[in-house]
């Protein structure tokens, strides 16, 4: 079996779409896994072992920017439900087109939507029932594109696990660990990224602030991340200016797949319903997760409800004592 997944982006979103893959994967061992993703977040899936192929490309007006594919596909599903994601299915031969199903501008053009399963809440697990409904398809006697199939929820191929088949590359490894000595870290940290996409998704300065410095009484180290953009430098900068304890900033300063590899070496990660949160649930590591204006039931860090504080007023209502009762039931100190 040949597969197409087209997931452009963001960050976070690429990271909840790579159970797709190992659900496709598990139930066909022997296919082969082709994923079109931006270039900028091309290292999530880099690191994805259930990938085979990884190719780099941002659809736009001109079609010297659509990707073109010599060998046809059993199915593409395209995992955004944009026009540019669905041009990428557009553009491949295969006789089954499916896609997630919240699908807007031209995508419906491209495949057929596949409705989750009612009890499929988390965004992760709609995710995983355009896999199921693909399983399902190509089981069939004909399989066929078709205008909407039904996820299969508790029902098909819910015997294969929710695997995100992660892991970080050695070199990015050894890379992040010299970056750390570099700014002192020798041993444990705790992740925090005090950016997010939207201002309303940022927990107070003055809290990360409040976590840092205990965390720093008890020998561990706080390791704040985030991307290039001056936001996220801004709001470091925040934190520093009320922090006793000055946190260590690699906000800016690693690759992808090098904060693939920063993320598997934290003791935890504090921050809002942003991609590294994420990022952090799919390799299997403590992820607190800050949430107040998106749902937590849909959108928490991965099977970590636990460890999700929500506040409808905002997230400043959230105290950082509840993040650091948290944190000590993770972390040992001492």
């Amino acid at each position: 079996m040949r597969f197409l997944i087209s997931r452009l982006s963001a960050l976070g979103d690429v990271v909840c779409t790579l159970p797709v893959a190992s659900c496709l994967r598990q139930a066909f061992p022997d296919s082969h896994i082709t994923w079109v993703v931006d270039p900028r977040f091309a290292g999530i899936v880099d690191c994805c072992n259930a990938v085979d192929e990884v190719i780099r490309a941002k659809p736009g007006f001109k079609t010297s920017t659509w990707p073109t594919f010599k060998a046809p596909f059993d199915a593409a599903l395209d995992m955004q439900g944009l026009t540019k994601s669905g041009i990428v299915v557009g553009r491949a031969k295969a006789p089954l087109k499916l896609a997630y199903h919240w699908q807007r501008e031209l995508s419906r053009l491209f495949a057929g939507p596949v409705l989750p399963d009612p009890t499929s809440i988390h965004i992760v697990d709609q995710y995983v029932d355009v896999a199921r409904a693909t399983i399902e398809a190509l089981n069939s006697p004909s399989p066929r594109r078709g205008s909407s199939s039904r996820g299969g929820g508790r029902g098909v191929g819910n015997d294969l696990p929710t695997n995100f088949a992660l892991e970080p590359k050695p070199e990015d490894i050894e890379s992040v660990r010299a970056i750390l000595v570099e700014r002192g870290v020798t041993g444990r940290f705790v992740a925090m990224n005090a950016g997010a996409g939207w201002a309303t998704k940022r927990w107070p300065a003055t809290s990360f602030a409040q976590v840092a410095d205990i965390l720093a009484e008890q020998g561990i180290a706080s390791v704040f991340l985030g991307g290039r953009a001056q936001a996220d430098h801004d709001a470091f900068s925040e934190v520093v200016a009320v922090a006793k304890h000055p946190p260590v900033s690699l906000v800016g300063a690693t690759s992808v797949r090098e904060l693939v590899a920063l993320l598997s070496m934290a003791e935890a990660h504090v921050g809002g319903d942003t991609g590294s949160t994420h990022l952090t649930a799919a390799l299997g590591k403590p992820a607190i997760g800050l949430y107040s204006i998106t749902k937590p039931q849909r959108s928490c860090p991965y099977g970590q409800m636990s460890n999700t504080l929500y506040d409808p007023s905002g997230l400043a209502a959230i105290p950082a004592d509840a993040v650091l009762a948290l944190l000590a039931s993770i972390v040992a100190t001492g």
